[in-house]
């Protein structure tokens, strides 16, 4: 009896891990057709790739400041209680110049995709 339930018991555990097995290679597409899609999503995240066969981009950017400062101590004397010091005069003048510009021109594109000039 005892004999009969060892081999009752290992032809169960031996069913049980073919189901497991089973199961694993069943789900394995599901899975990675899963993992490929979040890889397909994240790398859509960063955008195309720059090419700078397709994209011109030109950008100025000018800024002029001019700053002057004078400061003056010029004596002084109160003219109620008569004493003597010094009044401090100060003149800010400031001129400042600001000039943006930009520009992009984006490849043109025919019906068979974009039109990249021959660079080889």
């Amino acid at each position: 009896m005892i004999i009969r339930r060892m081999g009752q018991s290992t032809l169960e555990t031996a069913i049980l891990v073919t189901i497991i097995i089973g199961a694993f290679l069943a789900m394995q597409q599901y899975l990675k057709r899963g993992f490929q899609g979040r890889w397909k999503s994240t790398m859509d995240d960063f955008g195309d790739q720059y090419d700078p066969r397709l994209i011109n981009s030109q950008v100025n950017y000018t800024l002029v400041s001019n700053s002057d400062t004078v400061v003056q101590a010029v004596p002084a004397i109160d003219p109620v209680t008569g004493a003597s010091g010094f009044t401090t005069n100060r003149t800010d003048v400031t001129n400042s110049v600001e000039n943006k510009q930009a520009s992009t021109a984006i490849g043109s594109f025919g019906s068979d995709g974009p039109i990249i000039p021959n660079a080889y």
